[in-house]
């Protein structure tokens, strides 16, 4: 494994990124193709396919042998003394720009929690993609947690962010309500885990091919956990 740090932003926040993380990572392409085909998310902005992984799944013990390589990492990067898993699921961005809705097309958060890390795995070699981090331009906001987050939401209304970025497909450079102060690149086997509340999107290339076979589409692993509630973040 190849470990890498860095603190984004005015906020200092932080970004973890592992690279060559599993060697069995082709092993689990594998084995969320034989879950498939995945079922539309309906619960989230997420824009595509969503196979929610459960204790009694094949992939569950991946889940769990993923977290427990991490679990050193994340614990160091961000002072967590313990976590606890919240929700796994396998993901495939499906989901064309001329058809999302309002909210897919800005950055979002995951959670207001500052507790609650977002770890992602890519399962894929599709390149020009990633995940992009924002900051809101008029507020300064990057970190959407339970003291910000209804500043933010007001602001965006007021702006009407949502109608503004309508025809523009999925978020990308700085517009002129959000700036992107950094980029992870999405590669194969990489693993980048961060806070939930930190604004971002998905980085998704103009030759994108929007594809359900979880061995060709972005096929990635999210998984949420939350740190102990002493842990600093």
């Amino acid at each position: 494994m190849k470990i890498s740090f860095q603190e984004i932003g005015q906020s200092k926040s932080p970004v973890l990124v592992i690279d060559e993380f599993m060697a069995n990572a082709r092993q689990v392409v594998e084995a969320a193709a034989a879950l498939g085909p995945f079922p539309p998310e309906g619960n989230t902005a997420y824009p595509g396919l969503r196979r929610q992984i459960g204790p009694g799944d094949a992939a569950s013990g991946y889940v769990m042998a993923a977290l427990q390589a991490a679990a050193p990492s994340i614990r160091e990067a961000f002072k967590a003394a313990s976590f606890a898993i919240t929700e796994a699921s396998f993901s495939l961005v499906t989901t064309r720009p001329e058809n999302l809705r309002g909210v897919q097309r800005i950055p979002h958060i995951d959670s207001d929690d500052q507790a609650l890390l977002a770890v992602l795995h890519h399962l894929h070699d599709i390149p020009d993609t990633g995940t992009a981090f924002y900051r809101h331009i008029a507020t300064g906001i990057e970190r959407a947690d339970q003291t910000t987050s209804t500043r933010l939401r007001e602001h965006l209304q007021a702006e009407g962010a949502l109608l503004e970025q309508a025809s523009t497909g999925f978020a990308g450079d700085t517009s002129s309500t959000f700036e992107k102060i950094f980029t992870v690149e999405g590669r194969f086997n990489r693993l980048v885990i961060y806070p939930g509340c930190l604004l971002h999107s998905g980085v998704i290339s103009p030759n994108f091919v929007y594809s359900p076979d979880p061995r060709k589409g972005r096929l990635t692993a999210n998984i949420f956990v939350r740190t102990n509630p002493g842990a600093a973040l």
